[in-house]
Formats: structure tokens, sequence, C-alpha cells
């Protein structure tokens, strides 16, 4: 898992443009392609988008108002849909998307007034709570529950997300004074535990989503970001800020209670304060998924000015450590290379790409493998790789392909440098044959679905002895591949080398 969290919170992470009108919104949307062809350029394969912001949206809601990053104004439309928007983009890209759900907090005292009719201050104010400067959700209140399961089976049953990831699913920092006695006195058990109490709160809501949403849609997977220590462990302490005692998230008990996928535990710490508590993460995590938030915004000169090293060895610790991956806070820290992370990631961290775990407790059931694999030669003189798509339509529509190139026959599917595409069910890639011939690859395809279960390969060709690739590569009378992209038809082909070609 190689995820990142892009914000849309003030436009943080993005937009950076406001869409009032037919350019804007033009340029907004172009902003959003940079930020993925950046993040697919360094091999990230899960993106998480901020999708309810501060009791506001990305998407048009019948629940809550639009958000003001989109348009400079809370309940503006900005005349497209977001979230689809990006939920296309990004699986175009061969990229997941998850909808990130600020799940407790609403908004600002100060901005209150600016929320509009839908502001939830103003449909559901019993559910409101102000505790410093911000109001928050009442978590001990059976409709914040049900309000919240509103927002995600709003966004669930509508969109192809691929996730619903939970932030802030908690009480708020300084929980001693929440302002929730009245709401103890009314709900509680008697002689109930508070901390205990709380503690179930927030578990309720979590099981609540998450049934839910795997009614709907099972193979959407269901994350949290919780405090990144969960609780002191044996031989050192959390220093009184953790998930279980402090916020009441008991996050490795939904884990185990299997009313989660995964976890992304905000694990923005050093030394003793971060690779205890990761390893516990682990131990704990009940066989599924554990991919922790790094705090590469520490990295900048503004914040803590960590070397790049401290990044470096908490990556290689969690890879040597067996953990499924990990996440970025945030975007911008990344895509802006700060202090060398992009370089370094490209380069060498993730010079590969990768596929997020499969969720296999969901589903476990292997695809069929791709049918009729062929090559057909287009008219550009390039080439497409095609098969027949596997299963029904229904089935078919929920499942994409792996495309596999190496010059060992058969190819190896289990080598991460001979992964080249993840592919919506198009059932077609093109490629340039003089390189690929050049290069003397083998081609194979596997269907995955939406689980990230994957099929058995089907290699291009039965034979190691068969021919690379069946097309008439262009030579002239030494051998050498004409050049088919700087002349125009009607002009002699110049020639080029071979080895030019490569390069």
């Amino acid at each position: 898992m190689r995820a990142v969290w892009l914000t849309v919170l003030n436009g943080l992470d993005w937009p950076r443009t406001r869409a009032t009108n037919e350019t804007t919104r033009q340029q907004q949307q172009h902003e959003f392609c940079q930020i993925l062809d950046q993040l697919k350029a360094v091999n990230i394969n899960t993106v998480l988008l901020q999708t309810r912001v501060r009791g506001s949206v990305i998407y048009p809601s019948a629940i809550e108002p639009w958000d003001w990053a989109l348009t400079g104004t809370y309940g503006r439309d900005p005349g497209y849909d977001p979230l689809a928007f990006a939920i296309e983009e990004a699986h175009r890209r061969g990229m997941e998307l998850h909808a990130w759900i600020v799940t407790i907090p609403c908004f600002k005292v100060a901005v209150a007034k600016q929320m509009g009719a839908k502001s939830v201050l103003k449909t559901h104010p019993e559910l409101c709570r102000k505790h410093s400067d911000t109001y928050y959700l009442d978590p001990g209140i059976p409709g914040t529950a049900d309000y919240l399961q509103r927002i995600c089976h709003e966004i669930v049953s509508r969109y192809d997300v691929d996730g619903i990831h939970f932030d802030y699913i908690r009480y708020p920092e300084g929980a001693a004074s929440f302002n929730d006695a009245a709401t103890f006195r009314k709900y509680a058990p008697k002689g109930a535990n508070k901390s205990a109490w709380r503690r179930d709160n927030i578990t309720r809501i979590v099981r609540c989503i998450y049934e839910d949403t795997k009614k709907l849609k099972p193979w959407v997977r269901v994350s949290s970001s919780p405090v990144g220590k969960y609780a002191d462990v044996s031989r050192f302490s959390s220093r009184g800020w953790n998930a279980r005692d402090a916020v009441y998230q008991d996050a490795e008990g939904w884990l185990r209670d299997e009313i989660h996928d995964m976890l992304f535990p905000m694990m923005y710490f050093d030394g003793n304060h971060f690779y205890p508590f990761a390893a516990d993460w682990q131990e704990q995590s009940a066989g599924r998924t554990i991919a922790p938030g790094l705090g590469i915004y520490f990295l900048h000169p503004n914040e803590k000015n960590w070397p790049l090293s401290t990044i470096k060895r908490q990556l290689y610790y969690l890879r040597n450590e067996g953990l499924s991956g990990q996440a970025y806070f945030r975007s911008k820290f990344l895509t802006d290379n700060t202090k060398g992370i992009y370089d370094y990631l490209r380069d060498d961290f993730y010079a590969f790409p990768a596929l997020p775990p499969a969720c296999t407790w969901s589903g476990n059931s292997s695809p069929t493998a791709p049918q009729n694999l062929r090559l057909k030669e287009t008219a550009a003189g390039h080439a497409e790789l095609v098969w027949d798509v596997a299963g029904n339509k229904g089935e078919s529509e929920k499942l994409r392909y792996n495309v596999y190139a190496s010059s060992e026959w058969p190819v190896d599917i289990s080598l991460a440098e001979n992964l080249v595409a993840t592919l919506l069910p198009e059932a077609r890639f093109s490629f340039d044959p003089v390189y690929t011939a050049l290069s003397n690859l083998y081609l194979a395809v596997t269907t995955i679905d939406r689980y990230g279960n994957e099929s058995a390969a089907t290699q291009l060709f039965s034979e190691p002895s068969a021919s690379i690739l069946p097309f008439r590569l262009p030579l002239d009378s030494s051998g050498r591949v004409v050049d088919l992209i700087s002349c125009p038809a009607s002009h002699t082909f110049s020639t080029i080398s071979a080895e030019k070609v490569r390069k």
C-alpha cells in the first residue's frame, strides 16, 4: 500500500484555483490531473482524497453543503462533480481512490454562519457540541452514527470509490472537558465507566458504517487513521497521548472485531516514539492491513526540519518488519520533493510498481484469467494487446487487468519490475512494437478483482521459441530500423540504429 492524503481543506493540496467559471473549472481539473500524474510517476497506488472536509463535501450531496475550497463560497456548486471526476482520473491511471471522511469535527465557530441551510448545525443541532473554537458531533448520541452512516451510504451507493477512510473518528483533544455530561446521563447504562462508554460510542459508529458499506459493496475497503500510538507498550510509554485512552479509539479492537479492513496510524514521530509502536500495530493487526502514516511534512524547514534519513530509516524498518506499506501526510510535501523525498521514492524505494494488498477476508476467490490473448496492429503502426473480458457483464465491470512484460519466458508476475500497467476493463493495451521487439520483451496479462485477488497469468506466447512480436519492423538494407517518427510519409524514410532506438 503506497498512499497519500490529498487535502482539500483550504486548498492545502488541492485545489489552488477556485472554480467560478468554465476557465477556472478546467484549471481546477487540470491541477488535479497534474497531481495524479506526479503521484503515478513515483508509483503511488492509492489516493486518500478528502471528500467530507469539515461539515462540507466535494460532491453534490443531499445532506451537507459544498466545501469552500472548490469555489471560495460554502454551498456554491463548482459546475461539475469533483468526486466523480477524481475517481475517473485515478482509475484511468490504475490507482485506487478512497473517500477520506473527516467524521466528528464539523467546522470552526467563526464560520458557522457561512455554512448555509445544509449546515448540520441547522439540520441536526441536537448532534452538535461546541468544544474550544469548533463544533463537533457528539459521539454519544445515537443519531450521530446514523448521520455519518447516511453520508457514507450516499458516497458508496453513488460513486465507484475503492474505500471509505475515516479521519478523526474519535473524541477531540482535551476530551476531559468535552461537553457530553448530559449525553452520558441520558444514554449511558447505569454504572457505566465513562471512558469505556466513550470507546463503545466510537466503535458503534465504526460498526454501523462498516456493516452498511459491506452490504452495499463488499469490496469497498473501510479504514481509518487513528492516533499513531494505540496505547502504552511493555517498554515504552505513550506519554499520555494515545488512541485508546486519550481519545477513545479502540482501533486494534476494530481489527479483531472484523469491522475494519486496514489502518493508517498517524505515526508522525521518530525514535522510540515510532518504532516500538509500529511493531505493536503489526503484532495486533489480526491479519489485516497496517500501513503507517509518515509525517513527511516534518521534513520542511518550517516544521521540524527532519533530515531525509529519518524517513528513510522508517521506510526500511516498515518494509523489513513486513508491514503492508505506508501513507504520506501530505501530498504537497511529496510532490514538492521536500528534502528530496520524491526523488528518493521514484529512483530507489519505489523504483517498481506495487499492487495494494488484497482484501481476502471480504472475498478470496481468484478471478478467471484473461482469454484469447492476441496482438493487433493499428493503422498508426503501433500495436494493441487485446483479450476477451472475463466473466459476465456484471462481474466484468468489477474487474481490472494487470499487464506484465519481461525478457524471460514465461513472464514472472511475482516480480514487481515486470508490472507494466493496471487497466480498467477496456481489455486492450497499446504499446510501441519497435521498442518492445528491440527489448526482447514477452507479454502476459492477469485479471484482478475489486478485492485485489489476482488470477493466474495468461502468456501471450505458448512456447518460448515463438517470435517475440509478429510485426513487420521496417528495416533498411543494412538491418537498421527505419525512423517512423520524424519523416512525413511523402519523403524517403531516414534510418537510425537499433542502439539509438533503445536510448
